[in-house]
């Protein structure tokens, strides 16, 4: 597995300055965010030369591009926000592949019209479902136009909230772009050593043939989320069942402050040697 981390834990701007930072703090690879070049994260346009600029840095300083970041809420309630989101999609999904990577991470969205990272109460109704196969069928078609795979993760917050969810996604839609993030800390918030390691355990087994990166952020024992390894997460065993599983992708760490990057570092790096 490849230790990789979010290119924007780091202050700096700019392709070569962002990814020289990644490989100094020990990272082997990043997940790419249009605003570590001072941009918006969605863009309506991205120039060629951009593309290029992240796909030269990334060649100068040996950090690959593991994915690119493309989020927006697929299932808020304003369909013109929906709207905008998709074709914004489609504009960082046209350029990965020029900036070095295949793979496009998504959020699958809540009905909160603020924050798409919050919980709301419609996200387990049907419409909510019916509207973000609809969606997310929308999104296939860009990536089946540009060639790349779309990257969802199970998050509580949001409707695909859990792996069962995620696999009934899967299946609905029988896309083979459509890929797993997962990451053990959006499993769960507050609960004990046990269901922790058997949530891991069957988002693991129920995924499994679908991973195509890990995430490694932590949680304290008040379910606030922390850098890895200053929590309650067993990242042996989660690093242990992936590889069981075949895995061998990307591990990138975020949810943490920049000084606490190289520390992260060597405490992963021991997990995956």
């Amino acid at each position: 597995m490849q230790l990789g981390i979010f290119a924007r834990t780091f202050a700096v701007q700019g392709a070569v300055p962002v990814l020289s930072a990644v490989r100094a703090a020990g990272y082997d690879c990043a997940q790419f965010n249009m605003a570590c070049l001072g941009l918006p994260s969605m863009l309506d346009e991205i120039p060629p030369a951009t593309a290029e600029e992240i796909a030269a840095a990334s060649r100068e300083t040996g950090v690959e591009i593991a994915a690119v970041s493309a989020t927006y809420n697929m299932i808020h309630p304003d369909p013109q926000q929906r709207a905008i989101g998709l074709r914004r999609l489609g504009v960082i999904a046209a350029s990965s592949r020029a900036m070095g990577t295949r793979l496009v991470t998504l959020c699958t969205g809540t009905r909160d019209p603020h924050d798409q990272w919050r919980h709301h109460p419609e996200n387990a109704t049907p419409e909510a479902w019916r509207g973000l196969l609809t969606e997310m069928s929308k999104a296939v078609e860009l990536a089946d136009r540009f060639d790349v795979d779309l990257g969802i993760e199970p998050e509580l917050a949001n409707i695909v909230s859990s792996a069962p969810l995620a696999r009934r996604l899967i299946d609905a839609l029988q896309s083979p772009r459509l890929k797993i993030v997962l990451d053990p800390a959006n499993l769960f918030e507050v609960t004990d050593s046990a269901k922790r390691l058997a949530l891991v355990a069957e988002a693991v087994d129920l995924l499994a043939d679908r991973i195509v990166m890990a995430h490694a952020k932590d949680r304290d024992a008040a379910g606030q989320f922390v850098a890895a390894g200053r929590g309650v997460i067993d990242f042996r065993h989660f690093v242990s069942r992936l590889a069981a599983a075949g895995f061998d992708g990307p591990l990138v760490t975020h949810g943490l402050e920049e000084a606490e990057a190289p520390s992260v570092a060597r405490f992963l790096r021991d997990i995956l040697t």
